[in-house]
This record gives C-alpha cells, sequence and structure tokens, in this order.
C-alpha cells in the first residue's frame, strides 16, 4: 500500500456535512412543537443535537487524520470494552429503561447506548480478525462459525435489553463483511434459513413484535393501537406532495405522529419538504454509499477494505430499514435514520465510523 496520504474523498465528505445540516434543520422543525410542550423550550432538541454534532465532528476530524492501521491494536481490547458495556446495561438499577428497553447508560437525560458501540465494535473486530492472512473462511467449522459465534452472543445481548432494530444493523453490517471476507454462498444461505426460523421465533416469543407485524399488513386493523405510527406517518408523507407544505409547516408534529424528531423525522421531512427534499436525502445517502463502496474496491488493504464495506453496510442497512418503515414497507422498529434523526449516542458514533471512512479513502487509489 502507499504510504502517502491525499484529501479526503470531496463527494464522501460533502455527502456527510449535507445530511448533517439537513438533519439539525428538521430535528428543530420536527422537535420544536414537543419541545416547547415538554420542556418550555422550542430549541431544547436541537441545541442538544448541535452539542452532540460539533461532539461527533471533532471525533470524525481526528478519525480522519492518523493511520487507520493502528486500529488493528486495538480491535479485540474494543470489543471487549463493548461487550461489558451490554452486560452493565441489562443490571437493574445500573441501565435505564426507555421506550420498553434497557438500553440507555446514564444520567437523567444524558446517556449512552452500548449497543451503538457495538456496532462500530464488531465491524472493527470482524475486518481485523477476517482479514489475517492465514484465515480460511471457506471452512466452514474452523473459519465461518467462530466469527458467527462472536455476532451472535453480541446479537443475543442486545436482544436481552430488547432492541431488534439495533440489533439487526450489527447483524445486516457483519454478515455483509463475512460476504466480503470469502465465505461460501451455500453456508451463508443454509444460516440464513436458520436465521429466518429464528427471527420467526423472536417475533412469536413477543406479544408486541407479532402486533407490529400485524399491523405493518393492515394498519387499520388497530388504528389506535399497533398500527396508529404507520398511519400517521402516511398521513404526513401524502400532503406533502412535489415540494412540501414549506419548511416548519408540518402538522403532523403536532402530537400526531409519536417522536417525530427521532425515528419518523423522514416523514415530517417529506410533508414539509416534498418529493423534492426526501429524494435530496436518498440522493445524498447514494452518494455516500457509493463513494464509500468505491473506497472498499480501490484500497489496497484486506482491513481497510472489509471496515469501509463494514461502516457502509451500517449505513445503507440503517437507512433502507428506518425509511423502509415510514413508508410503510416495513414493520415499526425503533431505528433512526443517520445523520438526521436525533440523538446523541448515534449521531457522535455515526460521524466516528464517518471519519474512518473518511481516513480510509485517503489511502484508497
Amino acid at each position: 500500500m502507499s504510504k502517502s496520504r491525499t484529501a479526503p474523498d470531496f463527494w464522501l465528505m460533502a455527502s456527510i456535512l449535507g445530511l448533517l445540516a439537513i438533519g439539525i434543520v428538521m430535528v428543530y422543525s420536527a422537535g420544536s412543537v414537543l419541545a416547547f410542550h415538554d420542556y418550555g423550550d422550542s430549541f431544547y432538541f436541537v441545541k442538544r443535537q448541535l452539542l452532540f454534532a460539533v461532539l461527533g465532528l471533532v471525533a470524525m476530524f481526528l478519525m480522519m487524520n492518523f493511520d487507520y492501521r493502528l486500529l488493528r491494536k486495538y480491535a479485540k481490547v474494543g470489543l471487549l470494552i463493548c461487550f461489558a458495556l451490554l452486560v452493565i446495561v441489562l443490571i437493574p438499577g445500573i441501565g435505564v429503561v426507555r421506550g420498553g428497553a434497557r438500553s440507555w447508560l446514564g444520567i437523567s437525560s444524558f446517556g449512552i447506548q452500548p449497543s451503538e458501540f457495538m456496532k462500530l465494535g464488531m465491524i472493527l473486530f470482524l475486518s481485523y480478525f477476517l482479514s489475517q492472512e492465514d484465515y480460511k473462511i471457506t471452512n466452514f467449522a474452523k473459519g465461518l462459525l467462530p466469527p458467527l459465534g462472536v455476532i451472535g452472543l453480541a446479537f443475543g445481548l442486545i436482544m436481552l435489553q430488547p432492541d431488534l432494530g439495533t440489533g439487526t444493523v450489527m447483524l445486516g453490517a457483519s454478515l455483509l463483511i463475512v460476504f466480503t471476507a470469502g465465505a461460501r454462498i451455500l453456508h451463508l444461505a443454509g444460516l440464513a434459513g436458520l436465521g429466518a426460523l429464528g427471527f420467526v421465533g423472536l417475533i412469536l416469543a413477543a406479544p408486541y413484535r407479532l402486533k407490529r407485524i400485524t399491523a405493518f399488513l393492515d394498519p387499520w386493523s388497530d388504528p389506535l393501537g399497533a398500527g396508529y405510527q404507520i398511519i400517521q406517518s402516511l398521513y404526513a408523507i401524502g400532503p406533502g406532495g412535489l415540494a412540501g407544505l414549506g419548511l416548519g409547516m408540518s402538522r403532523q408534529k403536532y402530537s400526531y405522529v409519536p417522536e417525530p424528531q427521532t425515528d419518523f423525522i423522514f416523514s415530517i421531512l417529506a410533508e414539509e419538504l416534498g418529493f423534492i427534499g426526501g429524494l435530496l436525502v436518498l440522493l445524498l445517502f447514494l452518494i455516500l454509499v457509493w463513494r464509500g463502496m468505491r473506497v472498499a474496491m480501490t484500497i489496497d488493504d484486506t482491513f481497510g477494505s472489509l471496515l469501509a464495506v463494514g461502516i457502509v453496510g451500517m449505513v445503507a442497512v440503517q437507512v433502507v430499514i428506518n425509511i423502509g418503515v415510514v413508508i410503510g414497507l416495513m414493520p415499526v422498529t425503533g431505528i433512526t435514520l443517520p445523520l438526521i434523526s436525533y440523538g446523541g449516542s448515534s449521531l457522535t458514533l455515526m460521524l466516528t465510523a464517518l471519519g474512518i471512512l473518511l481516513n480510509l479513502s485517503r489511502y484508497a487509489r
């Protein structure tokens, strides 16, 4: 690999900053009514989002400006720390319950989600582990099962919270790394079948998940219960039309769409900025994925290539699920829209991960 570094990929950087700017504007617009009602301050959410955006940008800048190969040394330790946090958060009295899940560590309204750290920690570890020269991932027992065991353990701990959405994102990004590393399709297909059965079991084991599935198939079967979020989201998107009602003019943010600044922020964006605004956001995400995959394909280092694939996969899986839920193509899950939705842990960790991707772009051909 060339030892010289170039400037970070311009289009990748521009898409990240563009999405972040749109996100800050939309967090204020979507959350101002709820913020004033609950906290007496219309700027409550956006001020906190700006704080975490600054912290995230600092972390992104730091991650962008060093030799990324040094991350190999911290892959194992980082994963162990993430596992420790996932165990600690499950302890009653320490882990904080929000939205029905014991997934937070912190004091009062400030907190972190260990599962968010695990997404990046797992990507870093798998990229290191599977890039070793003598590793034979084509061997099912000695090559494929060890990383899958680590992934399964992390997924299991996340499901104990429970947090199916974050667990699914981590699982999707991890399996993309495993596939890219050279795992046999036949092995993965067989495991995918078992995984599908496992997901069915997880859905049947929790009544609220089953209600989300039935609400996805027919929201009007329970319009004031499990189908409420999907119906209100579609009520927001529909009137947006081509150009939207105008920035700040959403009707659904007036306590119709629950928590409009987080999981369903895209529906408010579509209502206010219309098809044009929604398409702009999707185009920026497509540019991010395109340039990120270009980095993965043109960097000479296997570790760097797998790391880029994992980070891009994490973003892509999260975007597909979030927007799929908002427009009624997927059952409701608690997943934020990267760089757009309100959230301290998710925003800071996402910018940190994208800082690593920008670092990798400096070494790509």
